[in-house]
C-alpha cells in the first residue's frame, strides 16, 4: 500500500469488498498482510498513514517497508527485477528482507521450485488460459 490519503481510502473500501465476499462466498477470506509501499520517512503524511494502519491492522501489517527508490523505479524500464538490475540498492534490500519475513509468517509456504509451487502455478495457468480462451 502507498502511504497516500487515497490508498488509505482505497483500504477501507477494500475491507468492505472482503466483509461482501465473506458474506456470500467465502467466509474463509482472509487478507494474509499488508505491505507499505513508496514510502518516503521525510514525509509526515507518510509516517501518520502508517500510525493509523498499524492500530487498526495490528499483526497484518508487516514490519518491513519498501523505501521509495529510484533504482526500483528504473528496473522496470530496463525489463528487468530488482534484484537483476541492482541488488545492492535499499529497494532490493528491502524486497530480500520482505521475503524473509513473509517466510517467516508461513513456513508452508510453497517456494519456487518445490514441486507444490509448481502444481499451483500449474493450476493457476490452466485457470487464466480458460478464461481468456475465445
Amino acid at each position: 500500500m502507498q502511504c497516500e490519503y487515497y490508498a488509505l481510502e482505497g483500504l477501507a473500501q477494500l475491507y468492505k469488498t472482503i466483509s461482501l465476499v465473506k458474506q456470500n462466498l467465502n467466509r474463509e477470506l482472509q487478507i494474509e498482510g499488508l505491505i507499505f509501499s513508496l514510502v518516503d520517512q521525510r514525509v509526515n503524511l507518510t509516517l501518520q498513514v502508517i500510525e493509523e494502519v498499524r492500530k487498526f491492522l495490528k499483526d497484518k501489517v508487516y514490519g518491513t517497508v519498501i523505501p521509495r527508490n529510484i533504482r526500483l523505479a528504473e528496473a522496470p524500464s530496463h525489463g528487468k527485477p530488482i534484484l537483476a538490475y541492482d541488488s545492492a540498492s535499499k529497494g532490493a534490500e528491502a524486497y530480500e528482507k520482505l521475503a524473509r519475513e513473509f517466510l517467516a509468517r508461513n513456513p508452508t509456504a510453497p517456494v519456487p521450485g518445490d514441486s507444490a509451487h509448481a502444481a499451483v502455478a500449474d493450476a493457476l495457468l490452466t485457470e487464466i488460459k480458460q478464461e481468456v480462451a475465445p
